[in-house]
């Protein structure tokens, strides 16, 4: 996946305190990059690494929950966003204590995001809650 990322706001706040050298289970900004990264890559198996059986995702359509369901929105996910036949524009990116909330742009050759957010809540190194919303455009083929 090309990502193309924007200089943050100056009024964003990221966690400084946060240590990313590594070691242990991760701190909320290497948790939120791995899976960021795995999340382009279209890599299940190590985005799958990021949640338990008891984490959720919050959807306008329901409630995702256990790693089983979580791998079959993902499943329906990867085929719309191919790796390195997506862009991805971060507009916004807050991390502060274990929480991260997001705002972007995607475009791909079968949809167009112009707006979606996630916010997530990652606790000893796992995302435990996620919500998501965007507004998706399928393209025709």
């Amino acid at each position: 996946m090309k990502k193309t990322i924007i200089e943050k706001d100056p009024g964003v706040h990221v966690n400084k305190s946060d240590d990313i050298s590594g070691g242990g289970q991760g701190t909320t900004e290497t948790v939120f990059h791995r899976h960021f990264e795995a999340f382009g890559n279209n890599d299940m198996t190590e985005l799958m690494n990021d949640y338990t059986e008891h984490s959720e995702i919050w959807t306008p359509d329901g409630i995702i929950t256990g790693l089983d369901a979580i791998a079959v929105f993902y499943a329906n996910v990867f085929p719309l966003l191919p790796k390195g036949h997506t862009t991805f524009e971060m507009k916004k990116q807050v991390i502060k204590d274990d929480k991260v909330y997001i705002v972007y742009s995607v475009e791909s050759e079968k949809v167009s995001i112009p707006f979606g957010t996630d916010s997530f809540v990652i606790k000893e190194g796992k995302i435990v809650w996620q919500s998501l919303a965007s507004q998706i455009f399928l393209k025709s083929e």
